[in-house]
């Protein structure tokens, strides 16, 4: 019999030879039919049904019943094709959808070594949340019964973004305590208004506290850098009052 081993969701192409096989009536694979798709005096194809296991494989003709030998049948590996989104921020919290074969009953998905939180599952797709990491790629690895295979995910980090400037005015003369609120702000390398720089007193992922610098009169583009990249807003510089 050959080949004498096949996937557990059958189909596997078997060829069984020897002698007076001619008018097969059944092949069984554990109890479970087989589908005969060729028949001679000395070989039959057949198609394996699904199954578990290693089982008998019997051959019935009207001459009688022959044991063909055993079939083992093997969890199949699976194959991953695609992820969905391909990459995400170093936070993580990014559903990703990793599209495949043979990935059903998937035990573990992880990112570069950490472990991700399988939402769903099915033969064809798997539904996963990114656990946090460093910027860069990493290999998506997915374990299932029948082995691992691994796509590739890259990690970015986040851009920054400003939603207020308070107070969003202030002296030409400059020294006010202005605090920039927005999301993604850790580790900001600097903060200038109107390209003059600011100085940097706290910083936060979702706040930044700066004194502004002089300047002339009129309206200038504050401009946060941090490692993801730029974010910008307006300020107001006004003359200082006079007593």
């Amino acid at each position: 019999m050959s080949p004498s081993s096949g996937t557990t969701g059958g189909g596997t192409a078997v060829t069984i030879t020897g002698t007076n096989l001619g008018g097969a009536t059944g092949v069984s694979f554990g109890g479970a039919a087989g589908k005969v798709t060729a028949d001679s005096g000395t070989q039959i194809t057949v198609t394996s049904p699904s199954g578990t296991g290693i089982v008998s494989v019997t051959v019935t003709t009207p001459g009688g019943s022959a044991s063909a030998g055993t079939f083992t049948y093997m969890t199949p590996a699976p194959a991953v094709t695609g992820l969905s989104p391909s990459s995400g921020t170093t936070a993580g919290g990014t559903a990703v959808t990793i599209t495949g074969t043979n990935l059903g009953g998937a035990t573990a998905v992880s990112f570069g070594g950490a472990a991700a939180k399988i939402a769903a599952d099915s033969g064809t797709q798997i539904t996963v949340t990114s656990p946090p990491g460093s910027a860069g790629g990493v290999s998506v690895t997915v374990t299932t019964p029948g082995g691992t295979s691994s796509g590739k995910f890259t990690y970015v980090i986040p851009a920054p973004a400003i939603s207020a400037i308070s107070p969003s005015s202030g002296s030409t003369q400059g020294g006010t305590t202005v605090t920039i609120s927005g999301t993604n702000l850790a580790g900001a390398t600097s903060v200038t208004f109107g390209g003059a720089a600011a100085k940097i007193a706290a910083d936060s992922g979702t706040q930044i506290t700066v004194t502004s610098p002089p300047g002339t009169a009129g309206t200038v583009t504050v401009t946060v850098t941090a490692a993801g990249g730029t974010a910008s807003a307006s300020f107001t510089y006004t003359p200082p009052a006079i007593n």
